[in-house]
């Protein structure tokens, strides 16, 4: 039969027919669990959604939705006060849809409801999930083995380069009171969205094979929302950071802000300006610690030196008293014999020898009448 010959549908009525079935089937307003994978908000003021599901890393659904400009600002609004965050990719959420099957658009989810707190709810789980799995891999303590050096002077820091909290912490660490020196070298990354995990990762690989010994890394990330900042419990991010044979400090977000970065790193501080303070801190302390040492050193020394003076001067009073001239001032004489041997017997003194006998004050040569023996 030729093709001509066969029965066939106008696309149109194709079309027409999918819309029928569709919208009997659904009818009404239902909700539906998806991850955003994209938003577009157009100057028309509608705002345009790429939906997805994954299972096992693979996306195994897509669809396309629209939040119409008449409800668009009210909901955003609403979602951004109860999550702390605009809609973005990357997100879970709970939508209420009309299913719309348009002949020439096909299909479109029409939103007019979310519900923020499922947002929430999957993003603690994730967080859970992250800490649990981390727990189990023997992971989550692994970066607290590493110890600092006292003396931390390299230092690799990872942070978007135009980003305020690291433009803060370099001019803190530079104009501290001491007048320290550090030597700080920037690894660019992505420091929120989808991508931040693995430009992390990259970058904490960078430092490690980096032909620079470094001290420490530093992860600077300042403020930002739930879900901006909702990376950094990313269990591939954190999986890098207790992997990293450098001791990792972390700085993130806001004071009230804790995440699984902050857990598994080295350790953590609420701001980057602390941060900077931790190791002006550091250098401080060894600083005043040898001074200590040097004091006790200097104290050592003068005590030792005190004791020496002491006996040199003990010993220099011996031989003062020992010194023959001090006894002949005292009274006394002293004889030798033509040799200059001292006589120590009158016995050993014969008649006509020369003797000569030495006072203080001079020497008498004689020479010998008589021995006289007691």
């Amino acid at each position: 039969m030729a093709a001509a010959d066969c029965e066939y549908l106008e696309l149109l009525d194709l079309q027409a027919g999918l819309k029928e079935g569709i919208e009997e089937i659904f009818p009404g307003k239902l909700w539906v669990r998806a991850e955003v994978s994209s938003v577009q908000v157009k100057s028309s003021g509608h705002c345009y959604l790429d939906l997805t599901q994954t299972e096992e890393g693979s996306v195994v659904a897509k669809a396309r939705a629209v939040i119409w400009r008449g409800q668009y600002f009210a909901l955003a609004a609403y979602f951004q006060a109860a999550t702390g965050s605009a809609l973005a990719a990357g997100m879970s959420i709970l939508a209420r849809v009309q299913v719309n099957y348009s002949e020439l658009y096909g299909l479109t989810l029409v939103i007019d409801g979310l519900e923020p707190q499922f947002t929430l709810g999957q993003a603690e789980l994730e967080r859970q999930r992250t800490i649990d799995t981390l727990k189990a891999d023997g992971l989550l303590d692994a970066q607290k083995s590493l110890e600092l050096c006292r003396l931390p002077y390299r230092l690799a820091v990872v942070s978007a380069p135009d980003a305020a909290g690291y433009g803060d912490f370099c001019r803190h660490l530079e104009e501290n009171e001491y007048g320290f020196r550090f030597a700080v070298d920037l690894f660019p990354a992505t420091m929120q969205g989808q991508s931040a995990p693995e430009s992390v990762a990259m970058a904490l690989d960078a430092v490690q094979s980096s032909a620079v010994h470094y001290d420490a890394v530093l992860l600077i990330r300042g403020g930002g929302s739930n879900f901006d900042l909702s990376c950094f419990d990313d269990y591939s991010l954190c999986f890098a950071i207790a992997n990293c044979g450098i001791p990792v400090f972390t700085a993130i977000g806001h004071e009230r802000d804790y995440h699984v970065a902050d857990m598994v790193a080295c350790d953590f501080v609420k701001t980057p300006t602390a941060l900077a303070d931790l190791f002006i801190g550091s250098l401080a302390a060894e600083e005043n610690r040898l001074s200590l040492v040097f004091s006790k050193i200097r104290l050592a020394l003068s005590a030792r030196i005190g004791a020496i003076e002491a006996e040199v001067a003990a010993l220099s009073a011996r031989i003062a008293a020992a010194d023959p001239r001090h006894i002949l001032s005292r009274g006394f004489s002293l004889a030798t014999d033509s040799q200059g041997v001292v006589l120590k017997s009158a016995s050993s003194v014969t008649a006509g020898e020369k003797v000569s006998v030495r006072f203080s004050d001079g020497i008498l040569d004689c020479t010998v009448d008589k021995v006289k023996k007691n």
